[in-house]
């Protein structure tokens, strides 16, 4: 069973599989740094600093300015900004990481296109070579 547990280790589906995990985790940070530092400001400066986060419904008694105080309060509350933040944010990064995807695969493409055109003859083709000798032996 060992040896069994070693073969499959061993194959190379299960390793690509394992750097893709880790590639994908890798990825995961530059995609957020991405939607977080750079295009969510973007989105707040456009829409004048509107941020969902802080919207919820207090299903308990008292009043409470935010959210956090809320929540600190031990207060029943439903949440919906923090939601509808989430769903954002997963439509930005969604976004990204297909445009990402996107330029990869054009990339890819134009690689295998290059690899793939046939190379240019080095000189006259059969055919051309006997039609000379056919032509030649005509004249003799």
């Amino acid at each position: 069973m060992l040896n069994e547990f070693k073969e499959f280790i061993a194959k190379g589906n299960v390793m690509d599989m394992a750097v893709g995990i880790i590639i994908g985790a890798a990825f995961t940070a530059i995609v957020t740094s991405l939607v977080g530092d750079l295009i969510n400001p973007i989105i707040g400066f456009v829409t004048g600093g509107v941020d969902f986060s802080n919207l919820f419904v207090n299903l308990g008694e008292g009043e409470f300015a935010s959210l956090a105080a809320a929540q600190e309060a031990g207060a029943p509350v439903f949440a919906y900004g923090s939601f509808l933040t989430a769903v954002i944010n997963f439509l930005i990064i969604a976004f990204v990481v297909f445009l990402l995807a996107k330029m990869v695969n054009k990339v890819k493409d134009a690689a295998v296109k290059k690899e793939a055109a046939p190379p240019a003859p080095a000189g006259p083709s059969e055919l051309d070579v006997l039609l000379e000798i056919r032509d030649a032996l005509k004249k003799a």
